[in-house]
């Protein structure tokens, strides 16, 4: 069965920290596989947040640079975003995806809330 599990959302305050995770199964995963975050706030469309490829090499929206990081284990078929210095425009689902040579996989997503 074919699953993208993302956990690690929850309320933060403004300037506070929380770490994604989002782990695959069921499906072929290598080192030439491409992991994504995406985000979509209410209202808004769904927007592309970070990439990290399967050699480590990150990718960023410029809204998050300097504050997120993504990271990945490729063993752990598992990626994660470290989210610091939250703001409240930073408030979404937050979605992962993989690409691999055969399909793209998107997860169910977790939802982020920066609020006071």
């Amino acid at each position: 069965q074919v699953q993208l599990v993302e956990s690690g959302g929850g309320l933060v305050e403004p300037g506070g920290s929380l770490r994604l995770s989002c782990e695959a199964s069921g499906i072929e995963f290598d080192e030439t596989s491409i992991m994504y975050w995406y985000r979509q706030a209410p209202g808004k469309e769904r927007e592309w947040v970070a990439t990290v490829f399967g050699d480590g090499r990150p990718a960023y929206r410029d809204s998050v640079l300097g504050r997120f990081t993504i990271s990945r284990e490729n063993a752990k078929r598992t990626a994660w975003l470290q989210m610091n210095s939250l703001k409240s425009e930073d408030t979404a689902v937050y979605i992962c995806k993989v690409n691999n040579r055969i399909a793209t996989y998107w997860g169910q997503g977790t939802q982020v809330t920066v609020s006071s």
